[in-house]
């Protein structure tokens, strides 16, 4: 039996209910668990415990309609009125918290009557239009009806769905294994079974992977893991993570108020030399409010490149020609080139008369609860996900919803646009919205955009057209099969 052991950064077994864009959990949770799609290969959705759905034309009523003969793996059916039970207690104010930010799906699923007609039914009628609703759903795992009281009990350690492999055994702080799954309704692992192998550290990953003791090692160094691709038997993989890292300014009051100010301090930035003076070129420049990689996005950027002329006479026309000092909250990780990056920000900034005082953070999850309450001074070190175009303009932009991360922005013509793609549902036209929602928050930005991160992986075996997932999420489905990647490079 093949077995793929991974070897990643983090490693731990969570509620799938609570909320995360953490790509080593996510990867667990794909492992084990199905929602209602998955994320495609290539981008987009494909059936997962649906089979298929349809979308009222206001974008109010989903139905989706089961596969037949859905079992977990303790053998229990998967039918209409377990999957409804998951999405009942995904939807619930306590749960789907994330660092800062409570009852993440509550606010688009609370409010729902999600109903089963028949076993291979599900209905999810809405209160208000949401033609991205499978942005929610790729997230809505479906855990066993059996497992759900440990799971209410805080007991998270015996995963129990449909995914295409079945859970086995967990060491806390070392190991997570499983079996193939036959039952699974999707195309056939490679493997028959997985093995998630804890290391911190990104040297001894890839290490383990030299030494033929991993066969898959994720997050490597940018530039150390350029000796894979001189080694002959392994493949490396760099990957665009959507995740975007920015500072989010604090448009209700002081200077970001103005959105000239805003767009100058963007104008100002040379984010190549950013990228590879922070994070030695393991990034890309970001030149909106999504990556590349979000729905909308591609091929609607604006230039971007650094104007100093343009920055210095729009904060002129501020009334800011003298200089302006801006207060920034910087936390000392996540992103761990935060300080870094405050200090390279500040030099390139001090070319159009912008001086920092920085005001430093080392508890993360108390500068997030700072951020949600509004509690920053001029802009604030902050990282966007998840891979949504939608959910970051819903919760991050909308000056109605005053979401979490909302920091006092207001662009009339982006919320309209906002409305015009919460109810269309052809996604040709929808993305043709967000785009230009892209083009206008690119002329009056809400956040100082930066890069978003590349992420390196290293298999086992030459696999020249193998390709990580569009969320940057290892999908254990489509590795290829390492015992004879292991047969073809003896």
């Amino acid at each position: 039996m093949t077995t793929a052991t991974i070897v990643q950064p983090r490693l731990r077994l969570e509620d799938p209910h609570d909320c995360t864009d953490a790509n080593d959990v996510l990867c667990v949770f794909d492992a084990f668990f199905d929602g209602l799609v998955r994320f495609g290969k290539d981008g987009g959705y494909s059936p997962a415990i649906a089979e298929s759905w349809i979308v009222s034309r206001d974008a109010r009523d989903w139905t989706f309609v089961l596969r037949e003969n859905l079992l977990f793996h303790d053998g229990s059916d998967c039918d209409a009125t377990a999957v409804i039970l998951s999405l009942r207690r995904m939807a619930r104010a306590d749960k789907g918290y994330t660092l800062g930010a409570p009852g993440v799906w509550h606010q688009y699923l609370g409010d729902a009557q999600i109903s089963a007609p028949d076993r291979r039914t599900v209905k999810i009628a809405l209160t208000h239009p949401m033609a991205d609703l499978l942005d929610v759903l790729v997230y809505g795992y479906v855990i066993a009806p059996a497992a759900l009281e440990r799971y209410e009990r805080g007991d998270a350690t015996t995963p129990i769905g449909t995914g295409p492999y079945r859970f086995e055994t967990f060491t806390e702080g070392y190991e997570i294994t499983g079996s193939r799954f036959e039952g699974w309704h999707g195309a056939r692992p490679a493997n028959a079974g997985i093995r998630f192998l804890l290391e911190p550290d990104a040297s001894r990953r890839q290490n383990m992977l030299l030494a033929g003791n991993a066969q898959v090692a994720n997050s490597l160094g940018s530039q150390q893991s350029c000796d894979l691709d001189d080694t002959g038997g392994h493949t490396r993989i760099v990957s665009l993570v959507p995740v975007s890292i920015i500072y989010l300014f604090n448009s209700a009051s002081g200077p970001f108020a103005d959105p000239r100010v805003r767009r100058a301090t963007n104008l100002a930035l040379d984010r190549n030399a950013l990228v590879e003076t922070v994070v030695g070129g393991a990034a890309r420049p970001l030149l909106g409010f999504v990556s590349p990689s979000h729905f909308g996005a591609e091929d609607s950027a604006l230039d971007m490149s650094r104007d100093l002329a343009e920055a210095k006479r729009l904060l002129i026309d501020a009334g800011h020609g003298g200089g302006l000092v801006i207060n920034v909250d910087c936390p000392t990780r996540l992103p761990d080139e935060a300080e870094a990056l405050t200090a390279a920000i500040g030099l390139q900034l001090a070319d159009i008369g912008i001086s920092f005082r920085v005001h430093r953070h080392e508890d993360r999850e108390a500068y997030a609860h700072g951020v949600r309450l509004k509690k920053v001074h001029d802009m604030c070190v902050f990282d966007s996900s998840p891979l949504s175009t939608f959910r970051v303009l819903a919760e991050k932009i909308d000056a109605r919803t005053r979401g979490s991360w909302w920091l006092g922005y207001h662009n009339g013509e982006v919320e309209r646009l906002i409305d015009e793609g919460r109810r269309t549902t052809d996604n040709t036209a929808r993305a043709a919205i967000y785009a230009s929602t892209y083009r206008l928050l690119q002329q009056d930005p809400p956040w100082l955009y930066l890069y978003n991160p590349l992420r390196v992986t290293g298999l086992a075996g030459k696999h020249p057209q193998w390709r990580m997932r569009p969320d940057a999420v290892l999908d254990v489905t489509m590795l290829p099969d390492f015992g004879q990647a292991a047969d073809h490079h003896d």
